[in-house]
């Protein structure tokens, strides 16, 4: 059943146990819509900006990719499944700008994501990230929490 109205869904993924209750929802939700998936993980660049550019630098960047990729890719593991293809991406940037601009950039209906958020202090709240794009985003956001452990 194609929704007129969720023609697009971007899933935000951190990678972590907190995302994947959001990939679960953006995935079930594109299933019964239509909808074409994206994944989108964004590596905080702005956290290493007064970090001089060197090897451990280059190193943690290229582990910070890697992660982005593995996240990325569990969203399009889920999704096979189930029959649907996921436009994979991982992006730089301050997450929850590059969140809106992508889906900005793409016409997306719906922005999924989980409470992200690897630190305590974003876990207390909504998460840092979440908040930004509920607050800034002219598209649809829907903030999934995570499962308990």
């Amino acid at each position: 059943m194609a929704s007129k109205l969720v023609k697009k869904i971007l899933i935000a993924t951190d990678g972590s146990e907190y995302t994947k209750n959001a990939v679960d929802y953006g995935i079930d939700m594109a299933k019964n819509t239509g909808a074409k998936l994206y994944a989108i993980y964004v590596v905080d660049t702005a956290a290493f900006a007064s970090i001089p550019m060197d090897a451990a630098w280059e190193s943690m960047y290229e582990l910070l990719k890697q992660e982005g990729d593995e996240a990325t890719k569990y969203v399009a593991d889920r999704a096979e499944p189930e029959g649907l293809e996921v436009d994979r991406l991982t992006v730089e940037g301050h997450p929850g700008e590059e969140i809106i601009k992508h889906a900005e950039k793409n016409q997306v209906s719906l922005i999924v994501m989980g409470t992200l958020g690897k630190s305590g202090l974003d876990r207390f709240l909504l998460g840092s990230v979440a908040e930004k794009v509920v607050r800034n985003s002219k598209i649809p956001v829907l903030v999934v929490r995570g499962k308990k452990s």
